[in-house]
């Protein structure tokens, strides 16, 4: 279950958010800066905005590299200096205003939006972030006074706006007229659940449990981390706590979901629970924000208003963890590791680590090359809950990812020892990465139970089938037995490059040279930068008397630099250059490898 996501994606709701806004991207056709004195390229009239002097054409140009790149802290500094050089410019206030929020300076651009409204026509984005400062300052007239009242009352345009005059006509004391606005809205078509959401908090709010919970229990309008949370707490306060409780046990994946088994485990034990999903009106415009973001981030194109929103959801209502691990999350996929740390750490603050999120976090940054942060990660996850055992699976990835094979083993001891009882299906992965750093650990016999044990598990897994395969083959062990592995590997991933490698390399070490030719060259294709794979397919080429072949593959596996964490030696490949691969074999027969010098730096060939 995802832990943020507040709705189903909801088209008509995203649609409603874009029609009523515009931001910078749409504007994308504005003319690059260019130096004063450059002639228009014809004497016709120029509309838009006049010629930019070098003043503006550096900071503009910075700007939009750094957006492109989402690096919003240095997007921020060059919009906000190229609007001091063109403040009537709203394309780059706009732009300076996205930055800055995206940036998490939200006091920047309330500044911004402020001085915007105050020198003529707001945007429709400085509208928002000045709503938003309404909120936070509790001036809920000045809030109903900018939001008016509903021009179009059947209208999605008026989504936002509406879900706004009805948090704020509560904040003003009108709960009669804050619950019908939001009665009003949810007769809009396509967007009930979400509002009918906002209704029962707003009911809650008010004391109305037993109106908030009608609404709460349909799925459309519940079914969401949140709503499970305000249904299972307005339960306690209707003193129907074994309902509660079984709601809360019945969420698909609740065992991801600490804070929602802290909660039950309080219901079951009698402890007071109070109902605090919003304590306060700003509370709910939060959690409008938040909605808003999160069918944004739903959407087939994610733009920049979800960070926005999530960023404006989390500044009204700090101690929202939802609404923080989503402006993470966001900063996070956008690969800004640097601004989404410190939300990060918020969450662990708060106590609200949330595993799923923590896992996802572990593998982007892994993937992002940044292992020191992703295993400092997975250590305080493992830490934190010792009895989930997919941080240790985490932890063992990570190791064994930086090759560090005999150091994963542990860590994929406990996670199969926590499994112990599990459905088979949860235990064959670590099985399988438990294996493979056993077998690249040299503990042969270790690693072959493994993987005969995954393969029980899951025995048309080709990549594990190839595993165990080749592993027999490189070292020369059952290998007919290996081949009939790697063959089914080969029809259940017939476009595999390394599956391919190790058909030909069965085929090479049961002597069947000729038939290891064509999915070796097959995988070549494939994995033409593989060191090992030019150097395999050079040894069959040489099997086969395609000699010069041969050695041009070797020289190509030379060129690219292998090493020997590459499992390809370059003084062997050296050698087999110099003197050919039947006198290597040879002198590996006899224990008396001789191997070249390193060739000296000469123009590459």
């Amino acid at each position: 279950m995802d832990a943020v996501t507040l709705t189903r994606p909801n088209l008509a709701l995203i649609a409603a958010l874009l029609a009523a806004m515009s931001l910078p991207a749409q504007a994308q056709d504005r003319p690059d800066p260019r130096p004063e004195g450059d002639a228009p390229a014809a004497e016709a009239p120029v509309s838009g905005p006049a010629p930019v002097t070098f003043g503006l054409a550096g900071p503009f140009l910075a700007a939009r590299m750094a957006t492109v790149e989402n690096d919003f802290q240095a997007a921020a500094r060059f919009f906000v200096q190229a609007v001091a050089h063109d403040p009537d410019d709203r394309f780059l206030q706009d732009s300076a205003l996205v930055a800055l929020v995206s940036a998490g300076e939200i006091d920047r651009a309330v500044a911004l939006a402020t001085r915007i409204g105050s020198e003529g026509e707001p945007t429709e984005l400085s509208r928002l972030i000045d709503r938003a400062k309404l909120v936070h300052s509790g001036d809920w007239t000045g809030l109903l006074a900018d939001v008016g009242t509903p021009t179009d009352p059947d209208s999605e345009a008026d989504l936002l706006a509406g879900m706004l005059r009805g948090w704020g006509l509560l904040g003003a004391g009108k709960a009669s007229e804050a619950l019908a606005e939001f009665e009003r809205l949810a007769r809009v078509e396509g967007v009930a659940p979400m509002v009918n959401y906002h209704l029962a908090l707003a009911r809650a709010l008010v004391g109305d449990y037993e109106g908030a919970e009608s609404l709460l229990a349909d799925d459309l309008t519940g079914a969401h981390i949140l709503g499970f949370t305000a249904r299972a707490q307005i339960l306690a306060q209707l003193e129907r706590r074994d309902e509660a409780v079984a709601m809360i046990e019945a969420v698909p994946g609740v065992e991801a979901e600490p804070q929602l088994l802290a909660l039950r485990d309080r219901i079951k034990a009698g402890q007071p629970v109070t109902f605090d999903v919003v304590k306060t009106p700003a509370d709910g415009i939060s959690q409008v924000f938040l909605t808003f973001a999160s069918a944004l981030v739903s959407s087939p194109d994610p733009e920049p208003l979800s960070l926005i929103h999530a960023r404006l959801a989390a500044w009204l209502s700090p101690e929202t963890a939802e609404a923080r691990l989503m402006v993470a999350q966001i900063l996070q996929e956008r690969q800004q590791f640097d601004l989404a740390e410190p939300e990060y750490d918020a969450l662990r603050r708060m106590g609200q680590m949330r595993p799923a999120a923590e896992l996802a976090r572990i593998d982007t940054l892994s993937r992002a090359g940044r292992t020191d942060e992703a295993g400092k990660a997975a250590l305080s996850l493992t830490a934190a809950y010792p009895d989930l055992a997919q941080a240790w699976i985490a932890l063992g990835d990570l190791l064994r990812q930086q090759e560090k094979f005999a150091q994963a083993v542990p860590a994929y001891d406990k996670a199969l020892a926590l499994l112990e009882g599990a459905p088979d299906d949860a235990r064959w992965f670590p099985l399988y990465a438990r294996g493979i750093a056993l077998e690249r650990s040299r503990q042969f016999d270790r690693a072959e139970a493994d993987f005969l044990a995954a393969i029980e598990i899951r025995p048309n897994q080709a990549s594990l089938l190839n595993y165990l395969g080749y592993s027999w083959i490189d070292r020369n062990e059952n290998l007919d037995q290996a081949l009939d592995l790697i063959k089914k590997a080969v029809e259940l991933s017939p476009d595999d490059g390394y599956i391919l490698d190790s058909l030909a390399w069965a085929y090479y070490r049961l002597g069947r040279y000729q038939e290891a030719v064509a999915p070796m060259e097959k995988a070549i294709l494939t994995m033409s930068q593989d060191p090992l794979v030019n150097d395999h397919l050079g040894d069959i080429y040489w099997k086969v008397g395609r000699y010069r072949e041969a050695e041009i593959q070797w020289q190509r596996a030379l060129s690219l630099d292998p090493t020997e964490t590459d499992d390809v030696d370059p003084d062997r490949l050296r050698a087999k250059l110099d003197r050919g691969l039947d006198a290597v074999l040879a002198e590996e027969a006899a224990g008396a490898v001789q191997t070249p010098a390193p060739a000296p730096q000469a123009a590459n060939n």
